[in-house]
């Protein structure tokens, strides 16, 4: 959690932190909350862009305090709804220099390939939502490396306090 806490303050256009717990909530073994400033009805691509690094944040602090064999399947969703939010920039919000405002339909279910494409554009999609985590995933691992200092002092805060508020965030 403090990975993911650390991005989200440091990217651009992220929503500010409420605050950040290890208190297992569901099937969460923690949880950072970002609240927004007000309503939004849209979202801009740097807003995205911050949003898929802060996803990813959470496996790479696990990486980065703990080592690549000790990973964890804790990610799993971090991982899907990054990957949702690229491929919803690719193929229905326009968010591809490669392939420009274009929509591209899927079956209903929003996975596999879209309808009525070729496959070289098919393979075009999955290279340009590939871009877009390769980069995100790059500015959160730089991101936590910089402040690996603050990474272990957050750490440290969670396991003894269990949760800690914006103020003591900040």
């Amino acid at each position: 959690e403090a990975g993911h806490a650390i991005v989200g303050y440091l990217m651009p256009e992220h929503d500010p932190i409420h605050k950040v717990t290890i208190i297992p909530r569901g099937r969460a073994l923690g949880v950072t909350f970002f609240l927004p400033d007000g309503d939004r009805i849209s979202e801009n691509r740097l807003k995205l862009e911050g949003d898929i690094a802060t996803l990813y944040a959470g496996r790479l602090a696990e990486e980065l305090i703990y080592g690549s064999d000790k990973i964890t399947t804790g990610a799993s969703n971090d991982i899907r709804v990054a990957t949702q939010y690229a491929r919803a920039m690719v193929m229905q919000w326009g968010f591809s220099d490669r392939l420009g405002p274009l929509f591209y339909e899927t079956d209903e279910s929003g996975y596999g390939k879209p309808k009525d494409i070729s496959d070289q554009t098919a393979r075009i999609i999955d290279e340009e939502v590939k871009a877009i985590i390769d980069r995100n995933y790059a500015k959160a691992k730089q991101t936590l490396h910089d402040n690996e200092d603050i990474l272990h002092a957050m750490k440290d805060a969670l396991m003894k306090y269990e949760t800690i508020n914006s103020p003591q965030i900040k």
